[in-house]
């Protein structure tokens, strides 16, 4: 058991839902492991309430971040003070921290994490061709992420077609592998990722046509609950190396933690 007192620093993950996320039991043990007393708790808000909780969330003395999930990101980039070089690219974030000058500094780890799960399955993203379906705000980092891991191709697909193709263009100024616009058949390309909500509900359709994918291909979905969506399940039948959302968490974990425990000193 954890002990908690007084002294305990607070942090919180904020989404809608949050039923699903794994990481206040992995950070607060990841705090605790470090000798830290430190916990992580979430917290279920609304879009529609989200400014009135970051309103708050200044002014309280004892928390020291926020970690940030669906569909918040974007929101909580735009109320941060400074953020990284990523994190303006995509504008949003996936983590904030209090800042000495006060306000929020953020960073954005989802493209890390999902770039990190996949390489220690063995696979190197370097020269590759890869699909992507969804390009929200964890869309986004792992686009950036793929593209700065040298994929050769990435080719996006989104029912918010506006939204894809203002991602292509944003992209391809970058100077880095192609990026064009994709849709749902996974033929010819050796990385699929999902990083839409689809599979999250049952009765879900597939991100991509299953029936087309090959067992020499990688297949990488965000969704952390459940584990195994319909997709990965599909991947496994056919003997693809494949990554889950929870790996995704497990790759990005070490980074959020040096992240909220830098020394303020040291911070922006």
């Amino acid at each position: 058991m954890i002990p908690l007192s007084g002294a305990t620093r607070l942090n919180i993950i904020v989404g809608d839902p949050i039923a699903q996320v794994k990481s206040p039991g992995g950070m607060t043990a990841a705090f605790a492991k470090q000798g830290v007393d430190a916990i992580l708790v979430p917290v279920q808000v609304d879009s529609a309430d989200l400014s009135d909780l970051l309103s708050v969330a200044d002014r309280l003395k004892n928390l020291d971040g926020i970690i940030v999930t669906v569909p918040h990101k974007i929101d909580c980039y735009t109320h941060c003070a400074t953020a990284s070089s990523r994190s303006d690219f995509i504008k949003a974030v996936s983590i904030m921290r209090r800042r000495p000058a006060g306000g929020w500094h953020g960073d954005q780890f989802d493209g890390v994490g999902f770039v990190r799960a996949m390489q220690q399955k063995g696979v190197n993203p370097e020269g590759k061709r890869a699909l992507q379906v969804g390009t929200g705000g964890a869309g986004s980092a792992i686009a950036y992420a793929l593209l700065e891991s040298g994929v050769a191709e990435l080719a996006l697909h989104d029912l918010d077609l506006a939204r894809r193709d203002q991602l292509i263009t944003r992209l391809n100024a970058l100077g880095k592998g192609r990026v064009v616009p994709g849709s749902a058949d996974p033929t010819g390309f050796d990385l699929i990722c999902n990083a839409s909500p689809a599979g999250m509900r049952a009765g879900d359709p597939l991100p991509v046509d299953a029936s087309r994918l090959v067992a020499s291909q990688y297949v990488g979905c965000v969704i952390t609950v459940p584990v195994i969506t319909p997709l990965i399940a599909a991947a496994r039948a056919l003997g693809c190396v494949n990554g889950n959302g929870s790996e995704m968490y497990d790759a990005l974990q070490q980074s959020m933690l040096d992240f909220l425990l830098t020394p303020m000193e040291a911070r922006a």
